[in-house]
């Protein structure tokens, strides 16, 4: 049986597949903080929501065999999944995009906040990402 906080996971991920950004921050704290491998903390729904922007614009990514892991509280959560996206649009200094396709592995870790995630952040292997972008 599903507890609340994976139900939350699992909607967060068929949003993200949907596209649905809007649906996305509905799910958010106001004051969420997002970390991303490499790149820099952001906080608040709107940072979030640029992040999120500028990614459909530079990506189109779907999330593919997701497994959500809980605590027993349900204040903290784990989500494993593969990524299958497609480089659309450069993106700032990064190799040029030609619609290349990619794989990746991503770990994510959630804070959850009475029904809200507090805290999204995601862990890939960018020198793989890198790779699979550098084929022509």
């Amino acid at each position: 049986m599903q507890t609340a906080s994976e139900k939350l996971i699992r909607d967060y991920y068929r949003r993200f597949n949907a596209g649905d950004i809007d649906g996305m921050l509905e799910l958010l704290a106001e004051d969420v903080v997002h970390d991303v491998s490499q790149g820099r903390r952001r906080r608040g729904k709107d940072a979030f929501r640029r992040f999120l922007r500028h990614m459909e614009r530079c990506y189109r990514e779907r999330v593919r065999d997701l497994v959500v892991m809980t605590c027993p509280r349900g204040r903290r959560m784990a989500a494993e999944f593969d990524l299958h996206g497609r480089y659309r649009t450069t993106d700032g200094k990064q190799p040029k995009a030609m619609g290349q396709r990619y794989r990746l592995v991503v770990g994510a870790f959630f804070d959850i906040r009475r029904g809200k995630i507090a805290r999204v952040s995601t862990h890939y292997n960018l020198n793989q990402w890198l790779r699979q972008i550098a084929r022509k």
